[in-house]
């Protein structure tokens, strides 16, 4: 018999079976549902709100909810770069399109928000403590392992987790103040 894992309260065994289906649901695609659990899932174990510990499964849906209308309104501002599919003759569905294609550029607008973020991210990666940045680098950028890093820096692997960690946890903090 498996056991149960629960995870800040959450049963974990819920959350990848009937949760991340009905994510799927709404978006059609696997990773972007994985992606949607794993940042509400974060989302959740860093609130601060007395009703996380006592409703936990219904403070998650709702973060879950909020994600998926945020990812919504996310991919409405791109346009198909294939005109000749939005005549008046066929009604367009955009998402059903994007399925089909996967054939998006961004708007002005959010090539320059894009364009924004990513600076003020770079300002926040480049004033982390240099191990730190170092560690978050070959991980996030690089795509090595923690094994790899250790060996690389010539530190434990349980300090380049704490580094990853550290700088995740300034990147979300940061994102947070530019909302």
């Amino acid at each position: 018999m498996m056991q149960t894992l629960y995870w800040y309260g959450i049963d974990l065994k819920w959350a990848y079976s009937d949760v991340l289906r009905n994510i799927y649901r709404h978006t059609y695609c696997k990773q972007i549902a994985l992606d949607i659990l794993h940042d509400s899932l974060i989302r959740y174990a860093l609130a601060k709100n007395p009703d996380r510990q006592q409703y936990p499964q219904a403070f998650l849906q709702t973060i879950i909810r909020n994600q998926l209308i945020d990812s919504h309104n996310h991919s409405a501002k791109f346009v198909s770069l294939d005109a000749e599919e939005t005549d008046d003759a066929n009604t367009f569905d955009l998402h059903k399109h994007a399925a089909e294609h996967q054939l998006f550029a961004p708007s002005a607008e959010h090539l320059l928000d894009i364009q924004q973020r990513l600076q003020a991210m770079q300002v926040l990666i480049d004033n982390l403590p240099t191990r730190c940045r170092e560690a978050f680098w070959l991980f996030r950028i690089e795509g090595k392992d923690q094994s790899e890093i250790a060996v690389q820096l010539g530190i434990s692997r349980n300090m380049v987790q704490r580094h990853v960690m550290r700088a995740m946890m300034e990147i979300l903090e940061a994102q947070d103040l530019l909302k």
